[in-house]
């Protein structure tokens, strides 16, 4: 009995890691059909907006095959309509860096979100952080430091736009861990998608212009590709632990540089090469020591009980 249950374990985190893998190469790829479209004539706003409409596609089929539409309900739906809100300022920022820098680039600059979620922990929700948690801080931007070069390297706005982005994507994390206390991740993921709908519009209205067949298509496979991402990336966390999963993420930067050299000939800069490394050690290290400390207070709760 017991070897069979862990035998079982072994299978979920094997497919959790599979899952996560998939989902690192999905948000690559959509990041590469980002950049198809724009360079095919696709704006922000455009983009944005079948992010979002066409993610609903896989999305409420998910939940439709899954749990049931039923799911979907809430009693919520003014924490939705803030997580939408600061979604999408969040999503402008960081699609607006994927057009605007090299995949391999905006992407490493997307992998700073550990570490501004340490940072907004300590100073927003008065979390404890140790000395470790700060040295895995400053070792992550001793890495963004060398990838940007300041006063050299990669565009300003570029690097504006990647570190707000990584930024406001942690907010939006800290949020999410409070309706998570009550709301399935597939309802929450199906609330941004369809909240977003409404303000979308409006800015692609305001924005659309005409394109060839061949740029529409690839706005669709943005918010396609995008959902099946999310959902990839959410199935991963219900079958394992975050410390085994995320640190799946970060073969998202093998696939975009794939990516970056197959669609656009580009290759990272050796600042990439020489930073992302420390960018990645800071937030693996940052998941490493929030998973310790989840297990000590628990061990912590159990012995007093």
């Amino acid at each position: 009995m017991a070897d069979r249950m862990s035998d079982h374990a072994s299978d979920r985190a094997m497919l959790a890691i599979a899952l996560r893998l998939c989902s690192a190469a999905a948000f690559a790829a959509m990041g590469a059909t980002i950049k198809l479209a724009e360079a095919h004539g696709a704006h922000l706003a455009e983009t944005m907006f079948f992010r979002q409409t066409f993610a609903l596609v896989p999305v409420t089929a998910f939940i439709a095959a899954g749990p049931g539409l039923a799911s979907i309900r809430t009693d919520r739906i003014g924490a939705h309509a803030l997580r939408t809100a600061m979604g999408l300022v969040s999503m402008c920022f960081v699609l607006g860096t994927i057009m605007l820098l090299p995949l391999a680039e905006s992407t490493t600059l997307q992998f700073t979100l550990p570490i501004w979620a340490t940072i907004l922990g300590a100073v927003v929700l008065r979390e404890p952080v140790g000395w470790h948690r700060w040295a895995a801080v400053a070792l992550g931007f001793t890495g963004v430091l060398i990838i940007t070069q300041p006063g050299a390297g990669m565009a300003s706005w570029g690097i504006a736009t990647g570190l707000i982005g990584a930024l406001l994507s942690a907010s939006v994390s800290i949020l999410l861990r409070q309706i998570g206390k009550t709301e399935a991740a597939a309802t929450t993921v199906f609330w941004f998608s369809a909240l977003s709908v409404p303000p979308t519009a409006i800015g692609f209205a305001l924005t659309a212009t005409a394109h060839p067949p061949l740029t529409w298509a690839l706005l669709v496979m943005v918010g396609v590709i995008g959902g099946i991402a999310q959902l990839l990336m959410t199935a991963a966390l219900k079958l394992a632990p975050v410390s085994l999963v995320v640190p799946m993420d970060y073969t998202g930067l093998v696939w975009a540089t794939l990516f970056g050299y197959l669609a656009f000939g580009v290759l990272p800069s050796w600042a990439t090469w020489a930073g992302a490394p420390f960018v990645i050690a800071s937030g693996l290290y940052i998941v490493w020591r929030e998973q310790l400390r989840a297990r000590t207070r628990t061990d912590g709760a159990i012995a007093t009980s």
